[in-house]
């Protein structure tokens, strides 16, 4: 006598099962690629994509970090002062420090400026969590802080690096290529493989989604919520950190303005990669995928007469409210 196997085989999948809102940024992407080429030929030359992709990088970089922050329910407004702080600092302390090296001097001050954004993030997340303050409320004031710091550090003008051979020495770091390859294109590589790692491969990741989702149930559930959320505000710090080291090097110096409006586009990048700004989901390839759309758009108004290069800021705000929309059409059709 046989037996009868009761296993079933395993459903295909259609697409229906497909997550549309993981999809759609990479699709949108190709969709303006498209666009932009049948505008300018120019568009899709070697030379102006590897442009594209440099240029996005403290953007992309920075709002991997923010994608860990949204994910677990919080958000932060003040990414581009903090970055302003940081590259002012930064170069402050290599115009005065006594070590001695070019190398040597921008090994350390790359260090003190990670240092000085982890510490810039913990303050900000020390100040959600234990003091249970609004984090929209903690980093309106923070992004404050920073800007006036950045302003008094400079006396209202600009921190510039004062040893062109320091200069010389350190523009590797944005206009330097490995393999034909630019190195902003490397680094955003690495800060978004360690970044989906952390975030879908370890624990941690899944402490960041569940306190996102629900954070009464991920409190009962034994995660300690206030030591997660802190720990996101650290990694984004650390995040502003690493795009300042690769910013620097490309004019050489901070003022009041640097940095302005990243926020903006830091928040708009990972809600167009498919992360749900209430928090509970966090897609790190879809957030540098948001981060190209942007800097091809800008490109785009660049190499067209479609519409004005000056209102660059009023599209990217329109775009993060059609992609809020399209985030709730996609959420109710599943």
């Amino acid at each position: 006598m046989t037996e009868t196997s009761t296993e079933r085989p395993p459903a295909r999948r259609s697409w229906r099962d497909v997550d549309m809102r993981a999809v759609a940024p990479f699709v949108a992407l190709v969709v303006l690629m498209i666009f932009g080429a049948s505008l300018n030929p120019s568009f899709v030359s070697l030379d102006n994509m590897l442009n594209v992709l440099s240029r996005s990088a403290f953007i992309a970089i920075i709002a991997i970090g923010m994608t860990f922050v949204i994910s677990a329910g919080g958000l932060d407004l003040s990414v581009g002062s903090m970055a302003a702080f940081v590259a002012g600092t930064m170069i402050l302390f290599m115009n005065a420090a006594p070590v001695g090296g070019d190398v040597a001097l921008i090994a350390a001050a790359m260090v003190m400026a990670l240092i000085t954004g982890a510490l810039c993030g913990l303050a900000n997340g020390l100040f959600v969590t234990m003091g249970r303050l609004e984090p929209f409320i903690v980093t309106l004031g923070t992004m404050s802080i920073f800007r006036a710091l950045t302003i008094w550090l400079a006396e209202g003008g600009s921190i510039a690096v004062a040893s062109r051979d320091l200069r010389a020495a350190y523009r590797p770091v944005y206009f330097g290529e490995v393999w034909g390859v630019p190195v902003p294109v490397i680094v955003i590589l690495v800060v978004a493989v360690a970044g989906a790692i952390l975030l879908n491969r370890t624990a941690f990741g899944r402490h960041v989604i569940a306190v996102g989702s629900n954070e009464e149930v991920a409190r009962y559930s034994g995660i300690p919520v206030g030591r997660v959320r802190t720990l996101t505000y650290v990694i984004l710090g650390i995040c502003v950190a690493i795009s300042v080291l690769v910013y620097v090097p490309r004019l050489g110096s901070a003022t009041a303005t640097t940095g302005l409006m990243w926020e903006l586009q830091a928040i708009t990048a990972v809600v167009i990669g498919g992360t749900a700004l209430r928090g509970g989901v966090g897609r790190i390839w879809g957030t540098v995928c948001g981060a190209l759309i942007l800097e091809l758009i800008g490109n785009i108004m660049v190499l067209s007469d479609l519409v004005s290069e000056y209102l660059i800021g009023a599209v990217q705000g329109a775009i993060i409210i059609v992609a809020m929309l399209v985030q709730r059409a996609l959420s109710r059709g599943r």
